[in-house]
């Protein structure tokens, strides 16, 4: 019997790397990188086709019947694609409606949140009811809080090479959990997610371990030794600076820093004041239990990886935009 032919938009990027990355490791699919045909040519793309990765061109912006053309024989096509292009997937998702796509994995890989409360995620939910509009056989998965955003800096600076939002505050009383997972497990979830009857045509919610900022902070200064600030931050003062940043986009929308800012707000809210990153809230949501689904995950471990941070072993993602990031988050505090 063939294998299920996997078509992955973004496998350059830190999700679609670990999406590659465990459909690899699984053996189990057929894989077609798709990437801007301008893309082809990249360093990143032709280190993928060295691999053996089979890439193929891929325009959103051109004619749907090329689109169409290049979903081809297509079982499964998941989409990975960066976060401010979210709605590039509307044209995607009709082509694949027509290339009789049998599950279309639209870009998700985040924590549960309701519409209404952060940009990003109701762009997201766009495609999703778009998909349902279209009758398209869909899985949508959403992955919680990575690691390699979820700790604060230290005192000495020791790791701010792979400090990925540096948490300068705790939101709350930093008691509310929340579902956090390695980037580098995605893809094993990914794997196990698209070849499973039961979460066809559902949202699936998998993570690896559920922890607090107070928890993580304690941690940190146990394997550093250090003694980290902790300053609280109330749900008025983030909700203020949300309404702040959002009048200062109508002047400058497209400035990088003011929407970093938002989008850094909006998550305080949701996964540190509301606890909407967790498995209840989830569930409430309507997600199958990925803990349910696959207890059988091996999965890297938040104190093993913090020890990787601590001893100068982790890798460090978005490397580019580190510096926005600081930037952005020195302004705020």
């Amino acid at each position: 019997m063939a294998q299920p032919r996997v078509g992955l938009i973004g496998a350059t990027g830190e999700t679609g790397g670990s999406i590659l990355k465990g459909l690899i490791e699984d053996g189990g699919f057929d894989i077609i990188a798709l990437a801007r045909p301008e893309s082809l040519s990249k360093r990143a793309n032709v280190t993928l086709k060295d691999k053996g990765i089979q890439m193929r061109a891929l325009d959103l912006e051109g004619p749907q019947e090329a689109i169409v053309a290049a979903l081809k024989d297509i079982d499964i096509l998941i989409s990975a694609i960066a976060g401010s292009q979210q709605l590039a997937q509307i044209p995607l998702a009709k082509a694949a409606k027509v290339a009789r796509i049998k599950r279309f994995v639209p870009c998700a890989f985040a924590t549960p949140m309701p519409v209404g409360v952060h940009q990003s995620r109701d762009q997201k939910e766009e495609i999703f009811n778009l998909t349902k509009r279209l009758h398209l056989p869909y899985t949508i998965i959403d992955v919680g809080w990575w690691y390699q955003f979820s700790f604060p800096r230290l005192p000495s600076g020791k790791i701010d090479y792979v400090v990925g939002f540096p948490n300068e505050t705790i939101p709350g009383d930093g008691n509310v959990p929340t579902a956090l997972t390695d980037l580098r497990d995605v893809g094993k979830y990914v794997a196990r997610v698209i070849k499973d009857e039961r979460t066809l045509n559902k949202t699936a919610f998998v993570y690896n371990e559920l922890w607090t900022q107070n928890k993580i902070h304690d941690l940190l200064e146990k394997l550093s030794g250090e003694k980290i600030p902790r300053k609280h931050t109330p749900a008025e003062e983030y909700e203020r600076k949300v309404d702040a940043v959002i009048a200062e986009l109508e002047t400058n929308p497209k400035d990088p820093v003011l929407r970093f800012k938002k989008v850094y707000n909006q998550y305080c809210l949701s996964v540190g004041i509301r606890a909407e990153n967790t498995p209840e809230y989830a569930q409430y949501l309507g997600y199958l239990d990925g803990k349910s689904l696959y207890p059988d995950v091996n999965f890297t471990s938040y104190e093993n990886y913090m020890k990787e941070v601590v001893d100068g072993k982790a890798v460090g993602i978005y490397d580019e935009m580190r510096p926005l990031l600081f930037q952005a988050l020195k302004e705020e505090h």
